[in-house]
């Protein structure tokens, strides 16, 4: 009796939709991409962070805010200890241009 392949459809098209898009995006990563730099003045600008979300905006900057973000948890998986450090720092500025 043959197996019908009928209701796998859907799921196969979806996989393949998703590779796809993968394969893309790696394609032109590669292509436009650059290679990255470790900053040592932004990596203890980050390790300097407190925890927490701050934001606000500079008096002698018109338009400018600045945010700042740090997360750090420790957690427990597997008999192993992991610490989790998530930080960033982020301008957003709106000038007009003449």
């Amino acid at each position: 009796m043959p197996l019908p392949l009928a209701p796998l459809l859907p799921f196969a098209l979806r996989l393949g939709a998703v590779a796809a898009v993968g394969y893309l995006a790696q394609r032109l990563l590669r292509r436009h991409g650059h290679v990255g730099r470790t900053d040592q003045r932004a990596e203890e600008a980050l390790d300097d962070l407190e925890e927490g979300l701050a934001s606000h905006r500079p008096r002698d900057a018109a338009g400018q805010r600045n945010t700042a973000f740090r997360l750090r948890r420790t957690f427990r998986m597997g008999g192993k200890s992991y610490e989790f450090d998530a930080g960033a720092i982020a301008r957003f500025r709106l000038r007009e241009i003449e």
